[in-house]
């Protein structure tokens, strides 16, 4: 990439994560937006005005086309799907090197919780939603990616608005000394005190992927996913626990002799307990934390 379009690829990047909540869907969206770029005569690239209005539009079709096939890859899934998880910005160069993870932005659209919830929206509300109320593009733009009109796309991201949680996130600080306390309960497998850091309707949702032990539903209830947490430190002996930043936001990440295995990430409710947990084991999903939070080479 030679010309002006070159720096369009972080916001790019940054908005097919968001759509796809996986990065190399994510990564491969916006190469084949590129692709069709330079596919175009040259001629008719001077004639667009805007560069990166046009590479947001195509690459937010292409998301929607992947969203729709992803539909029906995620049912033949083994056990959960979860988004894939972001190493936080500690000790990394962050939007200095080629790598995706790099070239994102982490806010409160990056949370595992956000993700979630993105996820039970219809392709066409997630985009309208993303595209509107995480980018502000306005819904003539939108209108554009989705091929409807500008009040359809109100009336999606209006609906997609709705399955959002109102309540605000805990502050970073209160979860950062709840998610230590669950660590050390955890490593001295003290399910008392687990089940105390726990709300009663926790749930914790796996996704090994079929490629790493994990339970192939949600556990739910503060005690059982204590009992679980307890088992799982019992058949894991050397797996070394880390508080780190995850989607923006503090949680755990287990490694055993230097390699990752295991990415966790909390949301709390508001008595400030641990309200759910997303735990990452598809080493697919894990490629970015190779080295504990490094990027993998490519």
């Amino acid at each position: 990439m030679s010309d002006g379009v070159v720096g369009e690829r972080r916001q790019l990047i940054n908005v097919a994560y968001r759509l796809l909540g996986s990065l190399a869907e994510a990564e491969d969206a916006v190469q084949e937006a590129y692709a069709r770029w330079y596919a175009l005569p040259p001629s008719r690239r001077h004639e667009i005005a805007s560069p990166g209005a046009w590479l947001t539009t195509v690459t937010g079709r292409i998301c929607l086309d992947v969203l729709g096939s992803a539909r029906a890859r995620r049912e033949r899934y083994v056990g959960a799907w979860l988004p894939d998880p972001l190493p936080g910005r500690a000790g990394r160069p962050h939007g200095t090197s080629g790598d995706p993870a790099d070239q994102l932005a982490l806010d409160e659209s990056v949370t595992m919780a956000f993700l979630v919830v993105l996820e039970t929206m219809t392709p066409a509300e997630r985009v309208a939603f993303v595209l509107h109320d995480v980018f502000r593009y306005p819904f003539a733009e939108v209108a554009g990616v989705l091929d409807r009109t500008p009040a359809a796309c109100k009336q999606l991201a209006a609906s997609a608005r709705r399955r959002v949680r109102t309540g605000a996130p805990a502050p970073a600080g209160g979860q950062a000394e709840t998610v230590r306390r669950v660590k050390e309960a955890w490593e001295a497998k003290d399910i008392a005190a687990l089940v105390d850091l726990l709300d009663p309707a926790a749930v914790m949702t796996a996704d090994g992927g079929g490629l790493a032990g994990a339970a192939l539903r949600p556990v739910e209830g503060g005690p059982h996913i204590a009992r679980y947490m307890a088992g799982i430190a019992e058949k894991a002996p050397g797996l070394e626990l880390l508080e780190r930043p995850v989607n923006g936001t503090p949680g755990l990440v287990a490694r055993r002799a230097g390699t990752v295995l295991t990415v966790a990430a909390f949301d709390l409710a508001a008595d400030g307990r641990v309200a759910r947990i997303w735990v990452i084991r598809n080493p697919e999903k894990l490629r970015v934390w190779a080295g504990d939070g490094a990027p993998s080479p490519r």
